[in-house]
This record gives structure tokens, C-alpha cells and sequence, in this order.
């Protein structure tokens, strides 16, 4: 007798069938057919296996591998089967007939029926349907009814007449429907948004379609998947809008919706955290669903049938959840631009994580019908490399492994639940395959954990918190609309953040007062009160004076003509060129005034010319107070170099608060503090 697990692979030139644990062999009675082959499926039964060739499609035991009957229908791309196998649909690629009609492509046969010999089957109905997508009837459990989606309308035929329509349920704008499994023949219909009104779901009940049983009107909602649990008693609305008005996501807003389907409950699905919805996906027992959603590091909850979290898993990089044909484990995974990691939980025993398996950059993932083994595979065209099948325990330990040339497809077959050998699916671990051997011993264990590129200063040392990702301990990603939230150090977070700690207080400039009124710091305190002595002090004097104390005061037109330069610099030149200075621009007597007359038309002013200042002296034309005025400029740009100082000391120290590396330069820098607000008190008592 025949394994009961069997799995089965498409290549470009090939369709295989094989036997699964413990052999591991092919299909016996299985003859490989060859050439360009477009599809192949098993019916959901697990009875029959299907596939189309050039020459037309063939219907196989799955159990012995003989071919049980074939059509000649040589430009097939789609297969698919009724719940319980009787019926068969294929869909064949749009053509025109000679007076230019659309001809039927898309045709229902009975699987097994007699033929007299000599004549060829024939389906027991056609249609035209051009998209490659929704071209499948869809069949009520007892396959007793089938529907297909027309225009404004459900068209539900019975299955063994499809000459004409059985019912129709009329629904104006509907755009997609499903069919409950289970023994409650209900259907759920959607209608998106049009002209200001809300986009709908409404669920009937077969065949009483006068008034819906139970229904749900939302907004943002041009798209939905329909999803019925396995008894057809609750329905999950997954509703996406094209275009995301918010500005947060390229790829549209999504939202989730519960309903009962005799109408008794319905709500919308919080969540809470924020970021799209990556998946859902109900448990085999109709009493658990659940989500993954959120920005990455993404957040994966269980809900009850009413909407009630009942656990959530650790964050991260996930966008898949299956949930086990038993129902006792639940995978979560990373597939497409994540790592592909998966993590295997046990849901019967308080959640715990079984096992994380590497599964390297798959587009399938499926559990084996007796929820003991995991099938990942790479397949073309998504990736033309590294394509292959590899199956995994569910304790984490690979089991068989096989590469191909380019692998289109591969399933597990069906089985029925009671046809499955009882036992704990953790125990034993069955032998693995030599392939399986072979496989572990050519991937290379890493030396050291791969990560990020980290430049040559920074390795060695512990990640800076605000480089990790949420579920590593850093801050949660936030969305600022298109409002590029970049801090004084070019990266996304200010320096005063710091992720996983309290928020604290934007450090102020030094000497300035706090923009948002808040109590001042000592220094700038300090400053104030200087500041408000002096402005008294002017207002008695009835004098100019400076606000603030660190800028130099405005120049008047009769003090010192070097006062913004150095003291050193003043003595030195101010004999030698400015006789020179004056004399060269008497020589443009053409251009508007001469200096002397410039210096005789503003009163109190003195010519360049005529200020001569002896060596060692003071100059002439500010006296004293000239003097004083240099001296208080020379101390303001010394307060205003060490504040500099400070506050770069400042940037320093918050960048190495949160976990950041520094050179041993700027360690010594930070030293230097001390000193330099000493330094820097002195001067501003001088003042």
C-alpha cells in the first residue's frame, strides 16, 4: 500500500509524483509524462490528479498512478476541481471564432463518466470568461450548486445542468462573491464604493435571496478578500483601498471586518499597532483566526472568533501565518523581501515556540495533511535559481531535499483527516532522507552572526539603539506623512531621543532663552540676570547697550576704526596704512565724493587720514572708551568660541548616552568640560 503522504512537482519538461516519508520514492505506477506541460492539480478529495500537456489533459489515480481517462484539449492553462472531484473545469486561452465571437473558453466536464466508443465526452457547459483570474465555478459543499460571477448578477446553476441559469441573485455593482463551505449554503457578495456611497458586504442565504441574513457597509474599501472559516458560520472582510490618502503606504490602506452569518455579530477589527495588514488566515477549527500586521517588525495576534485577542507572538519580521490542517501548530514566516525565516508555534501546549527553521528564499510553504512535516520551495519565475523542494520536520530538522533545473509548481495531495495515522506529530522524529544529509553538509555555517555593514570605528561595540529594529529593543517606526523627521545628527531621531528611554528635553544654546518657557539652565540663567543688570544699567546711563551679552555693541561712527579686528592687529596697521588707505582713495576724484569732503559732511566723524595714533598709545578719536570697547569685543568672541564648545562636548555626550562609539579624540574632549565652563564663568563674570 501506497504512502499516505505524496506530494507532486512540475519542471518545465516534466511532472512528477512522489511518495513522501518514509520512502521518498516515486509514484510506481506514475509514467512522467514530457514536453511542454501547463499545469497539474489535485482534486481536493486527494482521488484524482490532473494535468495538460499538448496533446490535452489527463486525469490520473492518485493512489496507483494510472490514467483514468483524457480530453483532447490541447490549449488548456487552468484545471481545477469540485470539492468532491465529480466535476472538473478548464479554462483555455481567449480566442475568436471565424464571424469574430469570443468563443467559450472556459468548459465543465464530469471527471469520471462513460463514453461509448467511438464518441468523444463532452462538458456539460461553456462560458467565456477572457481573465485568467475568478474564471472558476464555484461549488457548494454537496456540490448541489454552482455559481459563476456575471455582470450586476450571481448566476447559480445546478451542477448537473448548466444549460441555463438555476437562480439568480441580482445585485447591482457587485464585483466579487464566495461560496461558505461547510453544511450552511450561504454566499457573500461585495460591492465597492461608487458615487459617495460605502462599499458593501452582504451575505444570503441559498437559495431565499429576497433580503440579506447579514451585512457590513464600510469606506476605504475598493478591493476585499473574502474569507469563510471551515464551517461556514463567520466571514473575514479583508478590505484594501488602491491609493493610501494618508501618504503612510505605497500600496493602499487595509482594514478587517468580522461577521457572523446569521447576523449576530459583526465589527471592525482593532488593532493595535499601526502599519498594514500582511495576512489572516482561520484555524481548521472555525474558532480562531490570525493576523499578522503593523510596520516591520511586525506584530502577530491570535483573535477569538468574536474579535477578542487571545495571545500575541513576539514582534518581527513576518508577513505569513498557516495554521496546520490539525490546528495544533501555527506557522509564522517571512517570505519575499524578508529573510524567510519560520517559526513554528505550538498552540495546544501555552504557545510556545517549537522551532525556528531557515528556510532560505521560498515561494511555497504548505503543511504536510498529518501536520507532521513543512514544505518550502523555491520556484520559477519569481526566482530561476536555487529552485528546489525541501521538506522539514515540524521539530525543525530537514528531512528531504531536492534540487531542479526550474520548478513551476509542487503541492501536497490531499487526505482526509480520517485516513491519517494517529500519534504525536512531535514524536518520534522520523530518519531523514540521505538528500537531506547531503544538503546539511554543503550549507556553510556562519562564523559570527551576519548582520548590517558596520564601518571599522564601529565594530566591536554594541549596536546603537537607534539603529535597531523595535522587536531588538529600539524605538517603534512612526510615519510622518511625508515629513522627513531627520535630527541634527542626519539620521531619523534628534540626538535627545533616545529609543527605549523617556523622552527628554531639547538641550537649549547656551546663553539663550528657552523656546518653549520652560526653567532655564544654570548658565543661561546666569546670562539673564547679567543681561537684565545691564539693560538697567543703561537705561540710568541713558547710553547704548548690548542685549543679550554676547554680541559686540553696534559701532558708532566715532569710535575706534579697528574695533572688530584684534588689539594686535589694531596697533599694528593702523599708523602705517591708514595714510595710505586715504590718500589712495583721493585719487578717484571722479567717483561720487572725495574722503575729505564725506568726512566734513557727518558731524563727529574723522577722516582715516587724520587719526595718527603713537606707538604703545591709544587711538585719538575713541580715547578710553575705545579701548574698553575692543576689550569687551575680545572677551564676547571668546564667550562665544567656548560656548561652541560646549555645546559640541553636549552633542558628545548625548551620542555616547545612547550607545554610540566614540573616538578617543572626542572621549578627551568630553574631559575638557570642567575646565571649560570654568573658563567660561570666568569670562562672564568679567563682563
Amino acid at each position: 500500500m501506497a504512502s499516505p503522504l505524496q506530494f507532486a512537482y512540475r519542471t518545465q519538461t516534466a511532472i512528477g509524483v512522489y511518495d513522501a516519508a518514509p520512502v521518498y520514492e516515486a509514484l510506481p505506477g506514475f509514467v512522467q509524462p514530457q514536453g511542454n506541460l501547463r499545469c497539474c492539480v489535485y482534486s481536493p478529495c486527494g482521488r484524482y490528479f490532473a494535468y495538460a500537456a499538448n496533446d490535452g489533459i489527463s486525469v490520473v489515480d492518485a493512489s496507483v498512478g494510472h490514467v483514468l481517462t483524457s480530453i483532447a484539449l490541447p490549449l488548456v492553462y487552468e484545471i481545477s476541481f469540485s470539492p468532491g472531484g465529480t466535476y472538473m473545469s478548464t479554462w483555455e486561452r481567449p480566442a475568436k471564432d471565424e464571424n469574430g465571437d469570443a468563443t467559450k473558453n472556459v468548459k465543465v466536464w464530469r471527471t469520471i463518466e462513460d463514453v461509448e466508443e467511438g464518441q468523444e465526452k463532452q462538458p456539460l457547459g461553456k462560458f467565456v470568461h477572457k481573465n485568467m483570474s475568478g474564471w472558476n465555478l464555484q461549488y457548494t459543499a454537496d456540490e448541489k450548486f454552482c455559481a459563476r460571477l456575471v455582470t450586476n448578477e450571481v448566476q447559480f446553476y445546478n451542477s448537473n445542468d448548466l444549460t441555463a441559469p438555476w437562480n439568480r441573485l441580482r445585485v447591482e455593482g457587485v464585483t466579487d462573491f464566495a461560496i461558505a463551505p461547510g453544511k450552511s449554503q450561504n454566499v457573500a457578495v461585495f460591492v465597492p464604493e461608487r458615487k459617495g456611497q460605502p462599499a458593501a458586504v452582504k451575505v444570503y442565504n441559498v437559495p431565499q435571496f429576497n433580503s440579506p441574513i447579514s451585512q457590513k457597509t464600510f469606506f476605504k474599501g475598493d478591493k476585499v478578500q473574502l474569507k469563510w472559516n471551515a464551517l461556514g458560520t463567520n466571514l473575514i472582510v479583508l478590505a484594501q483601498t488602491e491609493v493610501d490618502k494618508s501618504n503612510k503606504s505605497y500600496y493602499g490602506e487595509t482594514n478587517m471586518y468580522l461577521l457572523s452569518a446569521n447576523g449576530s455579530f459583526d465589527a471592525r477589527i482593532t488593532l493595535d499597532k499601526e502599519g498594514p495588514i500582511h495576512d489572516v488566515s482561520w484555524s481548521p477549527n472555525s474558532k480562531e483566526f490570525g493576523v499578522i500586521y503593523g510596520y516591520m517588525p511586525a506584530k502577530t495576534t491570535i483573535f477569538n472568533h468574536r474579535a477578542v485577542p487571545t495571545h500575541s507572538f513576539p514582534l518581527g519580521p513576518r508577513n505569513t501565518i498557516i495554521f496546520s490542517p490539525t490546528g495544533r501548530f501555527a506557522l509564522v514566516a517571512g517570505f519575499g523581501n524578508l529573510a524567510g525565516q519560520i517559526d513554528v508555534y505550538d498552540l495546544e501546549k501555552d504557545n510556545r515556540k517549537v522551532c525556528t527553521i531557515e528556510s532560505g528564499n521560498p515561494s511555497v510553504c504548505q503543511w504536510s495533511p498529518d501536520s507532521r512535516y513543512i514544505m518550502t520551495a523555491t520556484t520559477s519565475p519569481r526566482l530561476r535559481v536555487d529552485n528546489g523542494v525541501k521538506l522539514w520536520h515540524v521539530g525543525g530538522g530537514i528531512m528531504y531535499n531536492e534540487d531542479f533545473n526550474e520548478l513551476y509548481n509542487v503541492m501536497w495531495r490531499p487526505v482526509a483527516a480520517d485516513a491519517l495515522p494517529a500519534g504525536d506529530p512531535l514524536h518520534p522524529v522520523p530518519t531523514p532522507h540521505p538528500s537531506a544529509l547531503k544538503y546539511l553538509g554543503t550549507v556553510k555555517t556562519p562564523s559570527k552572526p551576519v548582520g548590517a555593514y558596520r564601518p571599522p570605528g564601529a565594530r566591536g561595540s554594541s549596536t546603537p539603539l537607534h539603529f535597531k529594529r523595535e522587536d531588538e529593543g529600539g524605538a517603534a517606526h512612526t510615519v510622518s506623512n511625508g515629513v522627513p523627521q531627520v535630527g541634527p545628527n542626519g539620521f531619523g531621531r534628534p540626538r535627545n531621543q533616545i529609543p527605549g528611554a523617556e523622552f527628554t528635553k531639547p538641550a537649549g544654546i547656551p546663553g539663550a532663552v528657552a523656546a518653549d518657557g520652560s526653567e532655564l539652565s544654570k548658565t543661561a540663567a546666569k546670562n539673564k540676570k547679567k543681561r537684565n543688570k545691564k539693560a538697567k544699567e543703561g537705561e540710568g546711563n541713558d547710553g547704548p547697550s548690548t542685549e543679550g551679552g554676547l554680541a559686540p555693541p553696534p559701532r558708532e561712527h566715532g569710535g575706534s576704526p579697528g574695533e572688530g579686528r584684534s588689539p594686535e592687529r589694531r596697533n599694528q596697521g593702523q599708523g602705517q596704512n591708514s595714510q595710505h588707505r586715504s590718500q589712495s582713495r583721493n585719487n578717484f576724484n571722479g567717483r561720487n565724493r572725495s574722503n575729505r569732503d564725506r568726512s566734513q559732511s557727518r558731524p563727529g566723524h574723522f577722516g582715516r587720514s587724520q587719526q595718527q595714533q603713537p606707538q604703545g598709545g591709544s587711538p585719538l578719536g575713541g580715547g578710553g572708551d575705545g579701548a574698553m570697547t575692543a576689550a569687551q569685543s575680545a572677551n564676547a568672541k571668546k564667550i562665544r568660541s567656548l560656548q561652541k564648545k560646549i555645546r559640541a562636548i553636549e552633542d558628545l555626550e548625548m551620542r555616547h548616552a545612547g550607545g554610540e562609539k566614540l573616538e578617543d579624540t572626542q572621549v578627551k574632549k568630553i574631559a575638557t568640560k570642567p575646565s571649560v565652563m570654568k573658563e567660561l564663568e570666568a569670562l562672564e563674570r568679567e563682563q
